[in-house]
């Protein structure tokens, strides 16, 4: 991947799971081809050790993430905003050179209730909602990018 990738920034308000997940699927969903990355309006400071839990049941590995201030991300060219929270989509900036925002709004798995089990079982069903729409996009920018190289 080199710094010429566009830079997709995933945002939630806390930064600790949704977003975690979504950049780690379209990282690997896109190959190396867009420099994915993920921050929050009001960081958390934390990777919730669920995300990376059942991200790590479906080989991706984010447990070298870390929350973020989407401040951090400001002074860089940013292609394309995708917000996965509602608190995220209201509070976002505009950043340079950012020419697509995107909002896909997903249930908080964080704020799950139950037995350990059952909250495993929400995040495991958001993160394979989440799964599914940025496979479908990663797919869709591949597909973009192929096409443009070949003109």
């Amino acid at each position: 991947m080199s710094s010429e990738n566009p830079m997709v920034l995933i945002l939630c308000t806390g930064n600790s799971c949704r977003s975690h997940l979504a950049e780690g699927i379209l990282r690997a969903a896109s190959r190396g081809v867009l420099n994915v990355q993920s921050a929050g309006s009001k960081p958390a400071g934390f990777v919730h050790p669920m995300a990376i839990l059942v991200m790590k049941e479906i080989g991706i590995d984010i447990s070298e993430h870390h929350s973020k201030h989407l401040e951090e991300f400001l002074q860089q060219r940013v292609e394309t905003v995708i917000t996965v929270c509602g608190n995220a989509d209201q509070a976002c900036p505009m950043f340079p050179g950012q020419m697509n925002r995107h909002h896909w709004g997903f249930e908080d798995p964080a704020h799950a209730a139950g037995t350990e089990e059952e909250k495993l079982a929400v995040f495991r069903r958001v993160r394979d909602e989440i799964r599914r729409v940025f496979e479908a996009y990663a797919s869709g920018r591949l597909d973009q990018l192929n096409a443009t190289k070949g003109k």
